[in-house]
């Protein structure tokens, strides 16, 4: 799970931030570059061949590797080769077919996604998937911090083209790791064969129908905890980055901190929550993680309101020095401390969910369904996400953090619900 996580996270920001920065240092219009990053809804909307990823297998590559190797070695083989086309193609003169190239690198990533989804919930029960959840996204943040810092530092050392050439031979990594893995074992699954209407009876309804069938009533409620669980951190996040610049942090403070330092506190926020699914089950970790997204944001508020970058007037009075150096050193270690516990809960609660939305599959559907999951659980979020800059515009910061925050209201409510149905008071007194 470690390689596939950074088999998965690779891609991601080549076909975002990444691929701006490189638009941008060849003077593309910025206007082209705001609608690049449309490239970014095929992961939202997976779901659409999610079924077909599901169940169509594939000559040859299906029998010698299996459905979902098969699969996972076509999409990161099609990864690789997209982004080395990519290293071949200016992007000024021939936007089109650049657009074309970074539209497949997207593709086959969110291909890639539902094979590794489906590949983890096939391979373990629902007590390991938490532990996996985090080992995976270990991989995917990994992966991040290569195409991120990684591809900026052999652009300026090299060259755009030669970065994406680098990151198409990275994809080795994770078509190694697909050849050396066993398949998982899964029930027979129906092909295309000679019945189209049966398969895509099987393949589209099915996934739906099951998950309604298992919990009646209650799938309503679970497809809404899945949609706005993560809305509070999503919305949060749009506007962070212009956050800490406007209050006074340079963007060597907030590369050091925010970006590297925060990378450890993510990933040590994710163990945590894969230990915690473990011992102390679902509920209560999602719960926790719930809560904590809500309340680092009112952290955030709180550096909104009183900008520790600034020195307190209140220090002259009570006749306390005003070193600048001692200020500054004071305004990193806020930041860095409010940063901990963003990205510690950031971390934990993406587990929890993670590990929620596979107990919530069937092993039958398990891409199908896990596509669904995953692609509703960041629409609603980047949706409000949008809005962002409305709100601090119209309120500032301060008003805009305690909104995210209580954002995450109802995913804690939510969870509540979830957790009384899952485990009645009566259950609960029996277990302990």
């Amino acid at each position: 799970m470690l390689f596939l996580g950074f088999s998965a996270g690779l891609p991601y920001l080549l076909v975002f931030s990444t691929l701006s920065a490189w638009l941008a240092d060849a003077d593309v219009d910025r206007a082209a570059i705001g609608y690049f990053s449309w490239v970014g809804i095929l992961f939202s909307i997976k779901v659409f061949w999610a079924p077909v990823v599901d169940r169509l297998k594939l000559p040859l590559l299906g029998r010698l590797l299996g459905q979902r190797r098969s699969w996972m070695l076509l999409a990161q083989v099609g990864i690789g080769l997209s982004l080395a086309a990519m290293a071949l193609v200016e992007p000024v003169g021939h936007l089109e077919r650049f657009a074309q190239l970074a539209l497949l690198v997207a593709f086959c990533s969110a291909t890639q996604d539902i094979c590794i989804d489906a590949y983890r919930i096939d391979s373990a029960d629902e007590s390991f998937q938490g532990a996996m959840a985090a080992t995976y996204i270990l991989g995917y943040r990994v992966a991040m911090l290569v195409a991120g810092a990684g591809a900026f530092y052999i652009a300026s050392y090299d060259s755009w083209n030669g970065a994406y050439h680098a990151m198409a031979w990275l994809m080795g990594v994770g078509v190694i790791t697909t050849l050396i893995i066993r398949e998982p074992d899964t029930p027979p699954r129906q092909s295309f064969g000679r019945q189209p209407a049966q398969w895509l009876e099987t393949a589209l309804i099915a996934p739906f129908r099951d998950f309604f069938s298992r919990y009646g009533a209650l799938a309503l409620g679970l497809l809404a905890l899945v949609a706005i669980y993560r809305i509070s951190d999503i919305t949060m996040g749009v506007m962070a980055n212009p956050f800490y610049l406007d209050i006074g942090y340079t963007k060597n403070e907030i590369a050091t901190v925010a970006k590297f330092f925060g990378f450890f506190m993510t990933i040590l926020g994710s163990a945590v929550g894969g230990l915690a699914v473990l011992r102390w089950g679902l509920g209560r970790s999602m719960l926790v993680g719930a809560v904590g997204v809500a309340a680092t944001n009112m952290l955030f508020a709180v550096m909104a309101a009183y900008s520790p970058v600034t020195p307190l007037p209140i220090l002259p009075v009570l006749g306390l020095p005003l070193d600048p150096e001692q200020v500054r050193w004071g305004a990193l270690a806020w930041l860095a401390a409010v940063i901990s516990a963003d990205n510690l809960f950031g971390g934990f609660s993406n587990v929890a969910l993670i590990a929620f939305m596979s107990s919530l599959t069937n092993r039958n559907f398990s891409a199908t369904q896990f596509a669904i999951f995953s692609s509703l659980m960041t629409l609603p979020g980047k949706f409000i996400g949008g809005f962002s800059g409305e709100v601090v515009k119209a309120a500032g910061y301060p008003v805009f953090f305690n909104y995210a925050a209580l954002l995450g209201v109802p995913a804690i409510l939510l969870t509540l619900w979830w957790i009384r149905r899952r485990y009645p008071p009566a259950a609960q007194a029996d277990r302990d």
